[in-house]
């Protein structure tokens, strides 16, 4: 059996449960220790990682390109505009209704050959009118005539005073100024008359008619809706090209020169330079010049586009970028440039000739330079990106990330 508990035993066993309790305490609060550390831990190493991906999607990715070298000789090629080597309206220089025309869009004339008819009654009736003052004129003239000379015989006698014989000499010089002034006016008329006719004024094709029979026409050049007819000149043609600065030292009047146009493939047509304007338009920097072709057979159409090929040999290196790698900014025309480090730099270009879908480039590129295809205009100078070679013209090309791996 066993005996009653001592107080020194109850002591001993109360000091076990106080240690006890102390060491779970301990080891519980280390546990939350461990437990809080490592969840910092691991959420510090999320936000290093969702750091450096928002740093890495910040950059942007560009695609790019080298520029494209040009053969080192070759013709001058510009786009031209055809145009008819004289071209005029031809309007109405009396009133009056259309009663006939004679030719229509399409057809060759001669020159002073009828192309319409006009019915013109008060000119008609104006012209009899002054026919029939200049008669009566020409009448009182006679009369005058007559009087004069016999008032002269009878001053012979002195039958009549000085005074009267000088009247009636006035009166003779006033009525031949009369016949003279009912001329003038008739032989006006008579020119108004004719013009009811309308010839053309040198050799052509109509290309517009505007007016049809009944039409009432007014004189004069009311502006494009009183057009009668257009009439153009074709042959020979001729051809404006605007020839940038660079190249306007080459240009002569007398240099060969071929058109090409894109639905006669394989036809070239020979002409040559005739004259330049002699001057650089300060708006687009070019020389104006004009080529004149032969057009015999009519196959080159006024208003048409051709290639003009100008037989002025061009030297010297250039290059040529798309026009989807240019940047059009205040301070002029930028071409968006990768370094090995992947910063862009902005350069200035000096343009040549305009391709259409590419630009001649002069200055400010290299061909090793990487350019930026669609560059955005948020771009800055020194701005980090990702580079990515599209379609490089060999495989010894490397884009900017593949040169700075290599290093």
């Amino acid at each position: 059996m066993r005996g009653p508990k001592r107080e020194g035993d109850v002591e001993g066993d109360a000091g076990g449960r106080t240690s006890r309790v102390f060491k779970v305490f301990v080891v519980a609060a280390c546990s939350f220790l461990v437990l809080g550390a490592l969840s910092v831990l691991q959420r510090r190493a999320e936000l290093t990682e969702l750091a450096a991906e928002t740093e890495k999607q910040a950059v942007p990715s560009v695609a790019v390109i080298h520029p494209t070298a040009e053969p080192a000789q070759e013709d001058l090629v510009l786009p031209g505009t055809l145009q008819a080597y004289v071209e005029s309206p031809i309007y109405a220089r009396t009133s009056g209704y259309l009663r006939t025309w004679t030719h229509d869009i399409g057809s060759r004339v001669r020159k002073g050959e009828r192309l319409a008819e006009l019915d013109t009654p008060e000119v008609d009736q104006q012209l009899s009118q002054a026919r029939a003052d200049l008669a009566t004129a020409k009448a009182n003239a006679r009369l005058a005539e007559v009087t004069a000379t016999r008032l002269l015989e009878v001053l012979k006698t002195d039958g009549v005073s000085k005074q009267e014989v000088d009247t009636a000499v006035g009166e003779r010089e006033a009525k031949r100024a009369v016949v003279e002034s009912a001329g003038a006016n008739l032989r006006r008329l008579e020119e108004t008359e004719s013009f009811k006719h309308i010839v053309a004024p040198f050799d052509g094709v109509i290309t517009r008619r505007n007016v049809d029979i009944g039409t009432l026409v007014n004189a004069g050049n009311g502006g494009q809706s009183q057009q009668l007819f257009f009439l153009a000149q074709t042959d020979p043609i001729r051809v404006y090209v605007s020839v940038p600065e660079q190249y306007a030292p080459s240009i002569r009047a007398g240099s060969g020169a071929r058109l090409a146009l894109t639905e006669y493939p394989g036809r070239q047509f020979q002409g040559e330079v005739v004259r330049s304007a002699e001057a650089i338009d300060p708006g687009t920097r070019t020389l104006l010049t004009e080529v004149n072709v032969a057009n015999r057979d009519g196959a080159l159409l006024p208003g048409g586009y051709a290639q003009v090929h100008l037989q002025v040999k061009v030297t010297g290196p250039r290059l040529q970028v798309p026009i989807n790698a240019l940047l059009f900014r205040s301070e002029g025309l930028r071409a968006v440039v990768v370094d090995s480090n992947h910063r862009v730099h902005l350069r200035a270009l000096t343009i040549g000739r305009d391709y259409g879908v590419a630009l001649e480039v002069l200055d400010g590129l290299t061909p090793g330079d990487w350019i930026v295809l669609n560059p955005a205009d948020s771009l800055d100078e020194g701005q980090v990106v990702h580079p990515t070679s599209v379609t490089p013209s060999s495989p010894a090309e490397a884009s900017p990330s593949q040169e700075a791996a290599k290093k």
